[in-house]
């Protein structure tokens, strides 16, 4: 899982490295201001690939005394960085366009900027899929950046298109304008969902309701398990951590209950191979549960 995490984020890289070099060399030669923009948007997407890369190498460093449940939650602090370096270059967009000069760009711009969708388009979707897949932030973050470059390039686009017809119409000379501000807005716009849905899951956000009630059905699966007291499931980066309480007849003996919880922890580690960190206590009872009780009427009859 690891090597294709890191497999992912370099074929971004490297992607975006050739295509913000392709945007602002034609940008310049082809006199789009929009088009310039779009490639130092690809430049963020470039310095925060670097960010991104060294967050998830050290979000999978294991324990340590200062860290006894990993540095998984570093995944979070990578994505902030990154949300907050994309609010950054989409204002200073928006300011540097105010005092651009306005200049019809070339046709060759359209070209450009076909090409550019094209293969940010296939980036963003393969992202977020390996991302999704591994339930990895740091990858459809990056993901969720490389879909606004696209969006932002078919601004490019559609103004490159309408400042070929600004001699006839006029008001078509603001375009370029108009699409570099847009640009510059859904740049922002992409940073701060990154730095809400992350600053969320670094104050300790829980796992999906629906795979939490399916690892209930494995602790109720043990029949000695009477009751499950609680169940936390929290996200800890790459990781998931798990804090529970269930109870159990106050007969058994230490080895009984020890054996059983280790075959619980066992059993939901196979489910979902990102829980790493489970910690099981154990409450006194002999109050017998619902599915117990019902047992018992049955064996009675």
């Amino acid at each position: 899982m690891n090597s294709i995490i890191s497999h992912a984020l370099l074929k971004s890289f490297g992607t975006n490295l050739f295509l913000s070099i392709i945007k602002v060399l034609f940008g310049f030669l082809g006199r789009s201001s929009a088009l310039i923009a779009d490639g130092i948007h690809s430049f963020s997407d470039l310095a925060t690939d670097g960010v991104a890369i060294f967050g998830n190498y050290y979000s999978l460093k294991p324990a340590d005394e200062e860290h006894p449940y990993g540095h998984g939650r570093f995944e979070y602090l990578t994505c902030l960085i990154i949300g907050f370096v994309v609010v950054f270059l989409g204002y200073e967009i928006i300011i540097k366009s105010s005092f651009d000069k306005i200049i019809i760009p070339n046709k060759l711009i359209i070209l450009i900027s076909i090409f550019t969708i094209f293969i940010k388009h296939i980036l963003s979707s393969y992202l977020i899929k390996i991302g999704e897949k591994f339930n990895n932030k740091i990858l459809i973050a990056s993901g969720k950046e490389s879909k606004a470059d696209v969006i932002s390039s078919l601004f490019v686009l559609i103004s490159s298109i309408l400042m070929q017809f600004s001699k006839d119409y006029s008001i078509l000379k603001y375009s370029n304008l108009v699409a570099t501000v847009v640009v510059g807005l859904l740049i922002i716009k992409t940073g701060l969902l990154i730095i809400k849905d992350n600053f969320s899951a670094i104050l300790g956000e829980t796992e999906d309701i629906k795979n939490v009630n399916l690892m209930k059905e494995i602790i109720n699966d043990e029949e000695k398990i009477n009751n499950i007291d609680s169940l936390i499931v929290l996200k800890n980066g790459p990781y998931l951590q798990i804090t529970c309480e269930v109870s159990m007849d106050y007969n058994l003996t230490l080895k009984e209950v020890h054996d059983i919880i280790e075959k619980i922890e066992e059993n939901i580690k196979m489910f979902d191979n990102r829980v790493k960190y489970i910690n099981i206590h154990v409450n006194p009872s002999k109050k017998l549960t619902s599915k117990k009780l019902k047992k018992q009427k049955i064996v009675e009859k």
